[in-house]
């Protein structure tokens, strides 16, 4: 077996999962910009998510956020989407958007605001129960704005108590990913703020509780890289959020402001085992699209990270850990830099044409003419967004 034989044979079982809101409408915190076409429900947005996997061939499964995307009948939205050729993946809970949640939400000073929030988790774990999910994404804007604003530690009481309810109700299949982020909006003390936190966390309360990595909520310069090593090595990695940043969230497309670093973090995955699917490590998109047309910003990034993990999986093994074990700087480096510079999209062209797929996804969405139908059908109505 060549080597590309054996890249495009490990690459056959690639999934990643698209988010929902990705095909609504989103912006910036002063602008959220609309454009023709944009899904008005559900079953609309899985109707687009659907086209990225047909296309691509490795976006399987559609995240869907609650309550952007409540319906009366879970279970029959997840039938709606087996019809379109993908699957419900992770159940996202918002307890940031609601107006009792100006001081925080399940580290709320008020109790009542604080069962208000724990009520929403628990009714999540419901929704993945209809739609056979395996994961819920747990993230929280909690935190403090001043000095003095509210008890630091009892917070993390609080935080910790409501953690521990959820993961008691979660089923025997069922699992959440804990996300963390460094700041905003809260600019003083951010209750998750980092994956130490997010790790002791999880750590406390066993195997159904697992890390998630956004890539962009990061402090410049973080070695991501060496998070996601240290977060396999102990068992707690349980997926990414991935999307690229220049300064802070930006919430760019994944691989759009530093392609060498997804390449590295898709190297760690490879060398620390989150690569095999037996691993259960959730490559999941989490990205606001500002300006850019909707699908074709999704195809975009599925192929980005294909093309990192292509890459990664070129790295040639061996002759690295010779070189490392020799203290051979310099051709340990050479190792990863000779499988970087490889430019895999001939590879990845054929090896989509091996699996009945076009070879270019970018050039054969433009000619299928969806764009301009769904522009044209999905006239009335409101459009769906962020909620911002």
């Amino acid at each position: 077996m060549t080597e590309f034989s054996a890249v495009k044979e490990s690459l056959a079982h690639q999934a990643i999962e698209l988010p929902s809101w990705a095909f609504g409408n989103s912006g910036t915190r002063f602008k959220v910009f609309g454009q023709p076409g944009v899904p008005r429900t559900p079953e609309e947005k899985i109707a687009d998510a659907a086209q990225v996997h047909r296309y691509t061939g490795i976006a399987p499964t559609v995240a869907l956020h609650i309550p952007w995307d409540a319906v009366d009948d879970y279970a029959k939205l997840a039938e709606y989407a087996a019809e379109q050729g993908v699957r419900v993946g992770a159940i996202n809970s918002n307890v940031f958007q609601d107006d009792d949640y100006r001081l925080g939400s399940v580290t709320n000073p008020d109790p009542a605001v604080r069962r208000k929030a724990l009520d929403h988790l628990l009714a999540c774990v419901d929704v993945m129960d209809a739609t056979g999910s395996r994961d819920l994404k747990l993230w929280f804007s909690d935190g403090t704005n001043y000095p003095g604003q509210d008890d630091i530690r009892a917070r993390q009481d609080r935080l910790a108590e409501a953690l521990e309810a959820v993961y008691a109700r979660l089923g025997d299949d069922q699992r959440f990913l804990l996300e963390y982020k460094l700041f905003e909006p809260a600019f003083y003390t951010t209750d998750l703020p980092d994956w130490g936190t997010a790790y002791a966390h999880c750590l406390k309360l066993g195997d159904k509780a697992q890390v998630v990595v956004d890539t962009g909520h990061h402090a410049p310069g973080t070695n991501i890289e060496f998070i996601v090593a240290f977060l396999l090595r102990e068992n707690k990695l349980g997926g990414f959020d991935f999307n690229s940043r220049f300064y802070a969230d930006d919430d760019l497309m994944v691989g759009s402001a530093d392609p060498f670093q997804l390449f590295r973090i898709m190297y760690e995955v490879v060398r620390g085992g989150g690569y095999d699917p037996a691993a259960g490590v959730a490559f999941m998109l989490d990205q606001c699209h500002n300006i850019e047309p909707k699908i074709p910003g999704q195809i975009r990034s599925v192929l980005n990270v294909q093309e990192a993990t292509a890459k990664a999986l070129l790295v040639d093994a061996d002759a690295l850990a010779s070189a490392q074990a020799a203290g051979d700087v310099l051709g340990a480096n050479a190792a990863l830099m000779d499988a970087y510079n490889t430019d895999v999209r001939p590879m990845l062209a054929e090896l989509r044409a091996e699996q009945g797929l076009d070879p270019d996804p970018m050039a054969a969405f433009a000619r299928s003419g969806y764009t301009e139908r769904v522009a044209a059908e999905r006239v009335g109505g409101r459009q769906a967004g962020w909620g911002a």
